[in-house]
């Protein structure tokens, strides 16, 4: 113990010439010190050169999660400058209380070591920041983030969630020490976008999270009694004659991909049992930065391939399309420019475009978001290929307030879309915001023109004891936005949510605990107008509990009571035999009961988990019938060592028929993911992932008889079974910068019973290989 201490003070003696700014204290305004010009410093994560003793020096942490307002029982120091170029941090995290977690991780997969994170809003909005992530080695995460993304409306329980999805240029080294970590990292400013003017002032917060508690410390004091995270940040001032440098890069991609399928007969009859299609693609992005504000990207035939599958999800209520979210890298960039309240802007839509084009920037208080593409042609509609535009403008006023307007079409020749809208958000009186918004959308289609609109207003309180959410939105039936994402229209709902917080003593057992009282109704679009009995209701009593070191639980019990739209239902019919078919009538109104509960453990050394399950009376809304659902997931996250990590996961749902015991809706979905670093440059995954389903046949809820689809010829909705196993296996090299080499294989098995293992066949598979180079001015 005293070893450790000696070491922190004879640091503290070798900065203690340098400008001492304690967040703590209020000391949040840095005029940071020039070092004139380009200073040789290596980054080797040893903060030795002379150039770190006049650094500017921060420390004086708090504590934010899980209680705020308490001294960070864990040391922390930051040491910044900046050379024309680049801006450079030092980082010294001590730890006298528990081990260091630090592996050596792929990019943006270090959220369960130790880590600090450095967000810098370059524009001093207070409602945006660039986000650079370092654990203890120095390995990287990086993204943005942005006001409300990720905010569970009116908790005050998390500081946003990170957007990971953006990858920038920078360089960072760090090494654990017998007293914690030591990193060093340099951000070049031609990897950032800021105002073009003489002297700058942004915004800059620092959150460390350590994981043997379960802490997250901030270097300004942040408060939970506040509408806003970012806007507590601290300021960098003193910046002066930044040199962005050019910014212009060209990025060819050579991809190929191997297609395996079982033999057609004709193929089977020369003797092959499989066939391979191989499609080799040659495309490119090219990037452009206008000065320090503006980028223009643009991609020809790109590679839009995902490096790894979206994991299955299991939808809870079958009505409505799952949401997966953006991962390819043209969309990515700049695209919390793009974001729209209710996801009126969703880029999965564009499904493989032959070529896009994206402009974004800043023009004074008003952010700018253009993308235009020309994408595929649907298999609906084979030879017509839609062109799509979105703009999207944001004005910033007041302190953080925010107008903003969208124009969206994707159009073709046999139909279009166009939506045009506005919102406004409205921070007041410190804890509360405000937020409406307006939309219209006209859908031509066949010489039919269908126009809807949907509005919503929000009113959030973030206290540090009590908080509130009351929303009510309205989707008109003939909305539609086929660039975003609306799971459901024609329907008003309003609803509200109560939030009560109670602090537990500082290193006491119990640390936290949060209850949401949450109602909810809806109503069909038309009979909400009408005054007309609601369709839906149901109220929710959200319990979650932080214990020490990080260990949580939460229980959920949820009351709804449910009737069904007949509109919904008007393609299926009901009856013994095709002859003698009547309309199918759906249940009467629905009484549901379920309760929820999960448990998580700290994140140990060596591993961390979590479990949980849905149990209780439901309805199965594919038939109305009353079923009880049970419902489970867990997660095993094992890091053996530094090198290697392995997480196991599990969800699975059943739906049984309350009147009759069968099943009518099951599935379950294992996934195994190994990971092995085999150095920074060089990693290997291997993926495994099993998906058994069943859906029975549909019967009708009053009678037991198996339902109709409804057309020319009615047929019976018979059931449905899928095991599949997809195993996949990953190659990257990334031995600096602009160098990518990815080679990967997976196939795909089948059999007849789920989880056997005795009879899988192989009914597809692949290869895929890619190459990718980037020329021009990167960062140095």
């Amino acid at each position: 113990m005293i070893l450790p201490l000696l070491l922190a003070a004879a640091l503290q003696i070798r900065v203690a010439t340098a400008p001492v700014h304690h967040g703590i204290l209020d000391e949040t305004d840095v005029k940071l010190p020039a070092a004139g010009a380009e200073t040789d410093v290596v980054i080797d994560g040893r903060l030795d050169e002379p150039i770190w003793q006049r650094a500017a020096l921060l420390t004086g942490f708090s504590l934010y999660q899980p209680v705020d307002g308490r001294p960070a029982p864990d040391n922390t120091e930051v040491l910044v400058w900046y050379s024309p170029t680049a801006l450079y941090f030092g980082i010294r995290a001590f730890e006298p209380h528990g081990p260091v977690r630090a592996t050596l991780a792929d990019r943006d997969r270090i959220g369960s070591d130790d880590n600090i994170e450095i967000h810098l809003d370059t524009y001093g909005e207070r409602r945006r920041a660039f986000v650079f992530i370092v654990n203890p080695l120095g390995i990287q995460a990086d993204g943005t983030k942005t006001e409300g993304g990720g905010f569970i409306p009116g908790s005050n329980i998390s500081p946003g969630q990170n957007d990971l999805s953006p990858d920038f240029i920078w360089q960072s080294k760090g090494h654990v020490t017998e007293w914690g970590y030591e990193v060093e990292v340099r951000i070049p400013f031609n990897s950032l976008r800021y105002a073009s003017q003489t002297e700058h002032r942004w915004g800059l917060q620092f959150n460390r999270r350590v994981q043997h508690s379960g802490y997250d410390e901030t270097w300004t004091p942040v408060r939970k009694a506040s509408g806003s995270f970012i806007a507590q940040e601290g300021w960098l001032s003193g910046l002066r004659d930044l040199q962005h440098g050019p910014n212009i890069t060209l990025n060819p991609e050579l991809t190929n991909t191997v297609l395996g399928t079982p033999a057609n007969a004709s193929d089977a009859a020369a003797g092959k049992s499989w066939t391979y299609d191989a499609k080799p693609r040659i495309g490119g992005n090219i990037r452009f930065g206008i000065g320090s504000n503006f980028v223009v990207n643009g991609t020809v035939k790109p590679d839009f391939s995902q490096v790894e599958a979206d994991a299955a999800q299991v939808a809870a209520d079958p009505r409505f399309a799952l949401f997966y979210a953006e991962r390819r890298p043209f969309f990515v960039e700049g695209a919390e420019q793009f974001n729209v309240p209710n996801t009126l802007v969703y880029t999965r839509r564009i499904v493989s475009p032959d070529g896009a084009l994206k402009l974004t920037g800043k023009i004074g208080p008003t952010n700018v978001a253009l993308l235009s593409a020309l994408d595929a042609a649907t298999i609906a509609a084979p030879g017509n290929r839609p062109l799509v535009d979105i703009l999207r403008l944001q004005q910033d006023f007041g302190k953080q307030n925010t107008l903003g307007v969208l124009y969206s079409e994707r159009v073709r020749a046999d139909r279009s879309n166009r939506i045009a809208g506005g919102d406004v958000r409205y921070v007041f009186g410190n804890l509360y915001y405000a937020q409406l918004q307006l939309a219209g959308s006209s859908t031509q289609q066949s010489g039919v023109t269908r126009n809807g609109e949907l509005w919503e207003a929000v009113v959030d309180r973030t206290g540090r004891q009590f908080g509130f959410h009351y929303n009510v939105i309205s989707i008109a039936p003939n909305f539609q936005t086929d660039n975003g994402f609306v799971s459901r229209t024609g329907y008003v709902q309003p609803s509200m949510s109560n939030r009560f917080t109670v602090f537990g003593k500082q290193g006491g057992v119990f640390e936290r605990y949060n209850v949401f009282v949450t109602t909810s109704v809806l109503w069909r679009y038309y009979d909400f107008r009408d005054a007309k009995t609601p369709l839906e209701n149901r109220v929710s009593l959200n319990n979650s509990f932080t214990f020490k070191h990080g260990w949580t639980l939460s229980l959920t019990p949820a009351l709804g009571n449910f009737s069904f739209d007949p509109t919904a239902y008007a393609g299926l019919r009901t009856g013994n035999s095709a002859d003698a078919l009547g309309p199918f009538v759906p249940a009467d109104r629905t009484t549901t009961f379920t309760t929820a509960a999960s448990v998580s453990t700290p994140q140990f050394r060596r591993f961390a988990a979590s479990g949980g399950f849905t149990l209780g009376n439901d309805v199965y809304f594919l038939e109305t019938s009353k079923a009880r659902r049970a419902a489970y997931n867990a997660s095993l996250d094992v890091r053996p060592n530094e090198r290697v990590r392995i997480n196991a996961t599990y969800v699975s749902t059943e739906l049984t028929r309350r009147a009759y015991g069968d099943i009518a809706q099951s599935s379950r979905i294992p996934r195994v993911k190994l990971e092995y670093q085999v150095s920074r440059p060089l990693f290997v995954r291997l993926v495994a992932q099993y998906e058994a389903t069943l859906q029975s046949a549909l019967r009708d809820p009053r009678t037991g008889d198996v339902l109709w689809q409804a057309g020319t010829t009615p047929s019976r909705v018979s059931s449905t079974k899928f095991n599949t196993l997809r195993a996949d296996a990953l190659i990257s090299y990334r031995p600096k910068p602009g160098i990518v080499l990815f080679g990967g294989y997976g196939n795909t098995l089948a059999e007849p019973e789920a989880l056997a293992f005795d009879r899988l066949r192989r009914v597809s598979d692949g290869f895929f290989a890619k190459a990718s180079y980037v020329f021009g001015q990167l960062p140095r």
